[in-house]
């Protein structure tokens, strides 16, 4: 299966031109062979000292099946243990980089093509250092786990703080189906739940764009639409273990990385339902947690489903009322984040405050199109059935947490992001 990249860059009725960066897109069993031969004698045979990073995970995942490939390149292979897309990732690879640089001459020099071999720490590390250092870098993914792979940007925790740093999307992307399709099954249904998550993504975006007017391009939405059904009619598939069903996964969560490459950003990806996993993931008001990516947001997809339709329905009958705003939750958030040292980096994320795009008056008057929105939206049991159906984690219990860090991490969790969500909008309304 190859994805024409072309059929991105055509016009679009949002009257915005959209820029796809990847030049090609290779789904297959035969994309290790693809890729060789592309290194010996086609578009990327003119890398002289391409190198490999990965993780010694990854490493044993796909090394037999790209033998060919691993031969005509440099290696930098990462422990696992504590391994994270963070600021200390960075650190890790940039040490290496320099051990590596100490025999640089004898050797022909610094890289000057990298392959990322691995799921989605080993992309987001390899995507920062490529665009650091101002080289191309081709995308190996040895899960169908994440739908980062062709992400512009990078996902960082950067000295605490959950950011989204400049970065480069891969020019090519290789998904062999016989190393990818042999993951652990948890990787596979982290893939699965990152998917699922669309569905609040896109119904904040939706929200936004009536209340404050923020560009939105329905194209785009419709293309993580197509890519939260594609998932969905393979799920039966992948736990057959079929080779088609994840090939269709792959290419469910490469088209939902191409929609964020068409807009820039994430936002048709990533909203509130992310913004509970990053709060998670930066410990504020838990400990650490060992749950994969994707596991964070599929109960954040939970959570928020569950909380807008109970606001949808307020809004039905008439008992759902516009509040003036009171502004940023300030001892709140110094309690908080300022007790991880955080509440500066908190500050500068919420400036300016995206609240103030909301306007009373406009809000009060789309309410009806806002639980019109909402209840176009799976009800929360519909959810869960689906993430069950995959395997897939839903409930907080299931990652060591309790129910009673609920009410603060959908409290806190807007504040982690300077992007305007409908959990973050409810701070001005009674119900």
């Amino acid at each position: 299966m190859n994805i024409s990249v072309n059929q991105f860059n055509s016009p679009c009725s949002c009257g915005r031109e959209h820029r796809i960066e990847v030049k090609d897109i290779m789904i297959s069993s035969r994309a290790a062979e693809a890729l060789y031969e592309s290194m010996k004698n086609g578009a990327l045979s003119g890398y002289r000292r391409p190198m490999i990073i990965c993780d010694e995970n990854t490493k044993a995942a796909a090394s037999g099946k790209l033998s060919r490939v691993w031969q005509l390149c440099a290696e930098l292979v990462l422990s696992p243990v504590n391994l994270h897309a963070d600021n200390h990732g960075v650190d890790r690879v940039h040490q290496a980089f320099e051990e590596m640089g100490a025999g640089a001459e004898t050797s022909g020099g610094a890289p000057d093509l990298l392959l990322a071999v691995g799921s989605g720490t080993v992309h987001d590390l390899t995507r920062y250092i490529a665009h650091e250092k101002g080289i191309p870098f081709v995308s190996v993914p040895t899960a169908a786990s994440v739908d980062g792979f062709v992400s512009t940007v990078a996902a960082m925790t950067w000295y605490g703080m959950k950011k989204t740093l400049p970065a480069v999307a891969p020019a090519y992307v290789y998904a062999d189906t016989e190393i990818f399709s042999k993951a652990p099954w948890r990787l596979t249904a982290s893939g699965v739940s990152d998917l699922l998550g669309k569905y609040v993504a896109l119904a904040d975006w939706r929200i936004v764009h009536e209340v404050t007017g923020e560009y939105i391009c329905e194209r785009i939405c419709r293309m993580e639409e197509d890519a939260m059904e594609a998932v969905c009619q393979c799920m039966d598939g992948l736990k057959a273990g079929e080779a088609d069903a994840y090939e269709k996964l792959m290419y469910a969560l490469l088209l939902s990385g191409l929609a964020m490459q068409m807009i820039g950003n994430s936002r048709p990806a990533s909203c509130a339902e992310h913004h509970v996993s990053h709060l998670w993931e930066m410990e504020v008001i838990n400990n650490h947690v060992d749950a994969l990516h994707g596991e964070k947001v599929s109960i954040g997809t939970v959570l928020n489903i569950g909380l807008y339709k109970k606001i949808a329905a307020a809004i039905r009958a008439g008992k759902c009322h516009v509040k003036p705003y009171e502004g940023l939750e300030l001892e709140l958030i110094r309690q908080t984040f300022g007790a991880k040292g955080l509440y500066d980096a908190t500050m500068e994320e919420n400036t300016p405050d995206p609240m103030l795009q909301v306007e009373p008056e406009r809000f009060v008057e789309k309410l009806p199109r806002i639980a019109e929105i909402i209840e176009a939206l799976p009800s929360e049991q519909e959810i869960v059935d689906l993430l069950r159906r995959g395997n897939c984690v839903y409930d907080v219990k299931q990652i060591g947490l309790t129910e009673e860090i609920i009410p603060l991490t959908m409290r806190l969790s807007p504040y982690v992001r300077n992007r305007l969500s409908f959990n973050r909008m409810r701070k001005m309304l009674e119900y």
